[in-house]
């Protein structure tokens, strides 16, 4: 792991003594991906109108980022060769199909 990010979370988490199990960080992740499901609606007045941009989605966005990273460091998953494996998946079935469904595997 050596992304800037990650060594931050890792570091925040040690210095606080943070050591939660697996399990507590994944359901916090999905927790907080609630979080910004429930801001993105608000947002759109409940799908009933187009989206407007409310601060609030700044921090739910943060908080769902740090959970993410504090799953992946359990692991000791570089998130950002991650990253680069997720978009050379898509590239390679945007190529084979034109867009990047996983009906196109």
């Amino acid at each position: 792991m050596t992304n800037e990010f990650q060594e931050k979370v890792k570091m925040f988490m040690n210095e606080n003594k943070m050591n939660n199990p697996i399990e507590n960080r994944v359901l916090d992740l999905f927790d907080e991906i609630g979080e910004v499901a429930k801001e993105v609606n608000k947002m759109s007045a409940y799908g009933t109108k187009k989206p407007e941009f409310r601060e609030e989605i700044i921090m739910e966005l943060g908080d769902a980022f740090y959970s993410l990273i504090t799953v992946a460091n359990y692991y000791e998953v570089d998130l950002l060769k991650s990253l680069d494996m997720a978009i050379e998946k898509y590239e390679k079935r945007i190529e084979k199909g034109g867009h990047a469904g996983s009906e196109n595997d």
